[in-house]
């Protein structure tokens, strides 16, 4: 014989602490799956464009069959060794990248560390300095980057002693950046004040212990 029975559900906020903190990881482990860091995507190949940056971009296949271009960059985070952020891409110098990139970020400590070091190198090097990064192995971070450097001189002339490693140094520094903006939108996206409104927002329900009811 069919049974009826009743269950008696509540909004996150009508739930007592502890099972307010099930709900909360219930949202955290599948929360994200979306393009949650689409915006500091954006943000990164605009400061790229600053700092003379052309990104590699891929296809991505699209619900019914059309595709775009998405940018190569890669990342893995935010809590096992290995984790980080690397891109791929073409490096050469771009006139008045320190100053532009203080007006685009003003309070930013890194960016206009990194914009210095590049302008300086070039500097010394006639602006003629150029790189190509790639990324290699399975893992991430900056240190997975290869980056060649060479100097495009009409008369041959080698780059100094230091160009290499300072332009490599600077491109890893950005891919660091880059994955600390990602650590931290993902921070900000999972943290309680955060996820409560998102789950109030949905008008999602659960049990009295915390589990999501539906």
């Amino acid at each position: 014989m069919p049974e009826i029975v009743e269950t008696t559900i509540y909004r996150l906020d009508e739930l007592p602490s502890s099972a307010k903190d099930i709900a909360r990881d219930w949202y955290r482990e599948g929360g994200f799956d979306y393009d949650w860091y689409s915006f500091v995507f954006e943000d990164f190949e605009r400061i790229c464009n600053i700092l003379g940056v052309q990104l590699r971009t891929r296809p991505v296949r699209l619900y019914g069959g059309s595709t775009r271009q998405d940018p190569c960059i890669w990342f893995t985070g935010f809590w096992s060794q290995g984790d980080g952020a690397s891109w791929e891409g073409y490096y050469s110098y771009a006139k008045g990248a320190p100053a532009a990139i203080r007006s685009y970020a003003p309070i930013d400590e890194d960016l206009p560390r990194i914009a210095d070091a590049l302008q300086s190198i070039q500097r010394r090097n006639f602006y003629q300095l150029r790189a190509d990064s790639t990324k290699r192995g399975r893992y991430c971070h900056a240190n997975c980057m290869d980056i060649s450097v060479r100097r495009d001189s009409p008369t041959c002339q080698d780059m100094t002693a230091d160009a290499e490693g300072t332009v490599i140094e600077a491109l890893r520094d950005l891919a660091c950046w880059l994955y600390r903006q990602l650590e931290k939108e993902y921070e900000d996206l999972s943290s309680d004040e955060v996820v409560d409104e998102t789950i109030a927002a949905n008008e999602y329900t659960f049990t009295g212990d915390g589990k999501r009811f539906g």
